[in-house]
């Protein structure tokens, strides 16, 4: 239960921050619920996944996948597009320690090289450098397959000028 209690935390914490980056991207004060809304929800749906032992990757993925399929009926029921919602929810997720270690690993690297610690340091920025790639990688990519599953209209529909006869 005491998991529960600290996800929860973090989730109110995630959806501050996504008022914070809201208020920075100078977004209508009208959507300012739903994304302190939707940024508590992905960071909740991830940090559970966390706890039950999925991949860091997997766990942004879901978390992003749900703010991208929550923020389109909000946009629609503000008349706002979906990446006033989608794009500060989703900041908080980013991997700020991870990419934080991997510098300090990268100038631990240049500066002062010391053989017997090299090959740890070296195989430590690389884990964190790829987990911080995956991670971006698929918040973007969670938030992406909504707005492409749910168009409106489909692209046999969408009218393109043709100069040719």
């Amino acid at each position: 239960m005491t998991w529960l209690l600290i996800i929860l935390y973090k989730s109110v914490w995630g959806g501050i921050a996504a008022l914070g980056f809201a208020a920075l991207f100078n977004v209508p004060v009208r959507s300012f619920f739903h994304i302190f809304l939707f940024g508590g929800i992905g960071v909740f749906i991830k940090f559970t996944l966390l706890h039950f032992n999925f991949n860091i990757a997997l766990s942004s993925l879901a978390g992003a996948v749900a703010i991208g399929f929550l923020s389109i009926p909000a946009a629609h029921y503000k008349h706002t597009p979906p990446l006033i919602f989608y794009i500060p929810a989703v900041i908080p997720m980013i991997p700020g320690i991870l990419a934080y270690r991997m510098i300090l690993g990268l100038i631990s690297l240049t500066g002062n090289p010391k053989v017997a610690t090299y090959g740890a340091t070296l195989s430590e920025t690389v884990n964190y450098g790829l987990k911080v790639v995956f991670i971006l990688i698929s918040l973007s990519v969670g938030v992406v397959i909504p707005m492409l599953l749910l168009r409106k209209e489909s692209v046999k529909d969408i009218k393109v000028p043709f100069t040719r006869k």
